[in-house]
């Protein structure tokens, strides 16, 4: 798309958001038999979903065009309260709601709300937030009978359909999710955020997620796939945003203290505070986590902090603030070739690897409504962050350490920036429309450092040049990255049934390397015959526009069906391309990733019996990036470079069935079964790479399944869930052996049984399960690097145990 189609556009989106007014609805929430305000009150339309949410003050407002509604004012403690309206004007509607006759439990609070309302979906718009016509997926994690404090990403998004999960079963230190021909490695085919905003090293640069926010300070975890791109970045995965748990509305302090042992030397500890004082908010925690790892040489030490802090100036504006602090060391035991796995799966001949990761971000956010039909949030925020990786690594995995100075690569990141977006609801003629409009400037500026370490065996991330003058693998690069973006969606209503969304992001990239690498060959009998400093200098610049549309039709309550077709965008990473990694050779002509993704699917509830979402897509890559297999002087070697154009394609479901509604069972139960599965092919279209066209695109299994029970009677709940996936490849070749360097090869199928059980009783909470009930040995990961290279194995029969408090 030409710049001038793009500034056509622009105006014609500006031009659309003239608005006529809507009446507005408004009113406060107070207790029976006082004038004690009532926070937190969700007030819902039965055909329109969540409206408006009361402040501190109980007072809440939204606008509407509608003159007759039905609605629902919600709270925990509080009776339900039906109240139809009929209104042409502003109005001012005060309601007083009735205290529970019973204190509930935690369990039966939130039973409650899940019986009630289906949260699990995204509405049209949130926030400044347009999500009409997307295929998104809410994991209720503050509902969620996960194992939390190990964050169990199997578990905790096993009704997100499609996703292929990383499972190192390091207490979740790392998140490694995939889906649809992606690879899961640190998420990195994601944009990561966290209450909105980056988390990741760099999100164009280096986009891997080296944090991973401790579950059990999560409130829900908000997936938008593909068509994400134009509101939230480039990437081909979409988005995955991380909502921490909101202060507590109701009370001035409130402590919760989980503390959970394990098989493994396990032991964690999360801890928060939260309250809400007059315009004062407040929510924290602090998260420990220690283990031995179920491998020889796998111990982990990992301490997070996490602050957030509020103050509503007025009912218009609020300001709030973040800050997350990560620190975690651990040992780590390599990977394995096929061999060494089919011998011993938990072996391990690496006692001198370690990685650590020190992570800082912050946060700052304004949130103001310059009328009742406009919204506008700013948010600022940055990282301070390094990781370090120190190791022997050889191409032979299998190959005894032979104690020599150790492989020692060194990142520092430093990146800031802010994103404003603006949200107006208006009117053209007598139907409604949203406009969205925003932009987003980033600038990184990141170290990277390769050289010898220490020859000894502690968790030394020191440079010993001098000592080891000769060695090979030494670089030094500085890495700036610059974007700026502008983008804009608009929600066309064309009647009460059906809405048609497009939208636009215009993006400027700069990526620049500087720096140089250190080329060094010896002869046979390890004397040196070359010794070069080569300067490395490269500075790409980019500018692009990626086109989007979505569509909405609700032919009935409680049903919808949406489309929608994103271009994508992926960077090359130079990070990567700096490393010198004996397990694998770059492409020198490696370049960015182009596509698009479109989605078409079926979902809604009904008659709160059965909560289904049936959808197909397809994902089209240019210039896919991956492994193939060449021959080099050295015989055969893994190459990552662009290997040519693919497709994937499939169908994604979710059933989620209310058996209690079915049974016909009273309140004091829950009864539910899911099924979650995907069915995908993939194919390479076209490739120059010899033996790649027409092969299996990589990460793609073409089973997916999920299912389980969930039961509970009263304070009582259980659940059992069951995972399979299909054989998958790793490579383009389609290899199946990974050889002696267990990189690339084949991940074969696997099954994992999980149980869990959770007891309430007044302020106390015991949760215990079982992971892997089976005992299966299986992998799901080949690691590139660290923390193998090679095969890294999944954890055997494990299991765990949870007390909670609650003051």
């Amino acid at each position: 798309m030409k710049l001038k189609d793009f500034k056509l556009l622009v105006i014609l989106l500006l031009v659309a958001s003239v608005a006529q007014a809507q009446h507005k609805i408004y009113g406060t929430v107070t207790k029976t038999g006082s004038n004690e305000a009532v926070a937190d009150v969700e007030i819902f339309s039965k055909t329109s979903g969540l409206l408006a949410k009361t402040n501190v003050s109980g007072y809440f407002e939204f606008n509407t065009n509608k003159q007759d509604l039905d609605l629902i004012f919600f709270s925990f403690e509080f009776q339900v309260k039906e109240l139809p309206v009929s209104v042409a004007n502003d109005a001012e509607i005060n309601v007083e709601l009735v205290p529970l006759s019973v204190s509930l439990s935690e369990v039966e609070i939130t039973a409650r709300k899940a019986r009630l309302f289906e949260l699990s979906r995204l509405k049209d718009v949130e926030g400044t937030a347009i999500y009409a016509g997307k295929k998104t997926e809410v994991v209720l994690v503050d509902q969620s009978m996960a194992n939390l404090a190990s964050n169990n990403a199997r578990q905790i998004f096993s009704q997100v359909a499609g996703l292929n999960i990383y499972q190192n079963d390091d207490a979740g230190l790392q998140l490694n999710v995939g889906g649809r021909g992606l690879d899961p490695n640190r998420t990195a085919n994601f944009n990561t955020r966290q209450n909105g905003y980056d988390i990741s090293a760099d999100v164009l640069g280096y986009p891997e997620s080296y944090y991973t926010p401790a579950s059990e300070g999560l409130k829900e975890i908000q997936v938008i796939r593909g068509a994400a791109s134009l509101q939230y970045g480039t990437q081909f995965g979409g988005l995955i945003n991380f909502k921490m748990k909101a202060p507590n509305p109701n009370k001035p302090f409130e402590l919760i203290t989980r503390n959970t042992l394990g098989i493994f030397g396990l032991y964690t500890n999360f801890t928060s505070i939260s309250g809400t004082k007059d315009k004062f908010s407040y929510y924290s925690y602090f998260n420990y986590k220690k283990g031995d790892g179920f491998r020889p040489n796998s111990e982990f030490e990992s301490k997070n902090a996490f602050a957030h802090l509020g103050y509503q100036f007025t009912d218009k504006t609020k300001v709030t603030g973040d800050i997350t602090y990560m620190r975690y060391l651990a040992q780590q035991g390599g990977g394995l070739t096929d061999n060494m796995f089919a011998t011993d799966p938990y072996q391990s001949n690496r006692e001198r690897n370690w990685f650590q990761v020190d992570w800082l971000l912050y946060n700052l956010k304004l949130d103001h409504k310059f009328s009742e039909q406009t919204n506008f949030t700013f948010n600022f925020f940055g990282l301070n962050a390094s990781r370090d990786a120190l190791g022997f690594r050889s191409n032979r995995v299998d190959q005894v350490d032979s104690g020599e100075e150790r492989d020692l690569i060194k990142g520092d990141f430093k990146n800031f920036g802010f994103e404003a977006r603006l949200l107006s609801k208006y009117n053209i003629g007598e139907k409604d429309a949203t406009f969205l409009i925003g932009s987003k400037f980033y600038k990184a500026n990141n170290y990277q450092q390769q050289g010898p370490g220490s020859d000894r065996s502690d968790a030394d991330f020191n440079f010993y040049n001098d000592q080891f003058s000769d060695y090979q693998s030494q670089s030094q690069f500085d890495l700036p990255n610059l974007n700026t973006s502008v983008f804009g969606e608009n929600i066309f209503y064309l009647n009460d049934k059906l809405s048609v969304t497009p939208g636009f992001r215009f993006e400027y990239i700069r990526t620049q390397s500087e720096g140089f690498y250190r080329q060094i060959n010896k002869d046979a009998a390890g004397n040196v015959i070359l010794d070069q400093t080569i300067d490395d200098n490269r500075d790409f610049d980019r500018a692009f526009v990626l086109l989007g549309l979505g569509v909405s039709y609700k032919p009935v309550n409680g049903m919808e069906v949406y489309g929608n077709i994103s271009q994508n965008y992926r960077s090359v990473t130079f990070s990567d391309i700096n490393i010198n990694n004996p397990a694998f050779e770059i492409n020198p002509d490696i370049t960015d990733e182009k596509g698009f993704t479109t989605d078409l699917g079926i979902r809604g509830n009904l008659n709160n019996v059965v909560s289904y979402d049936l959808g197909a897509f397809a994902l089209f890559y240019n210039g896919r990036i991956g492994f193939k297999q060449i021959e080099t002087s050295q015989g055969v070697k893994s190459e990552r470079g662009n290997i040519g154009d693919a497709v994937m394609y499939g169908v994604e479901s979710l059933f989620d069935f209310n058996l209690k509604q079915v049974l016909g069972l009273n309140n004091d139960f829950s009864f539910n079964y899911f099924v979650n599965t995907s069915f995908i092919n993939s194919e390479y279209t076209a490739s120059e790479a010899t033996g790649v066209e027409g092969n299996k695109v990589e990460f793609v299994p073409d089973v997916n399944l999920k299912t389980g029970l969930r039961f509970g009677f009263r304070d009582l709940s259980s659940s059992i869930q069951y995972t399979y996936l299909s054989q998958q490849f790793t490579d383009a070749t389609n290899s199946v052996d990974g050889g002696i360097s267990g990189v690339v090869g084949e991940i074969p199928s696997y099954d994992v049984l999980d149980i869990s059980l959770a007891y309430t009783y007044k302020r106390f909470k015991l949760e215990t399960g079982i992971n892997n009930v089976l005992d299966n040995a299986y992998f799901t990961r080949r690691a590139t690097g660290y923390p193998g290279p090679g095969i890294i194995s999944s954890a055997p029969r494990n299991w765990y145990t949870t007390l909670q408090v609650k003051f």
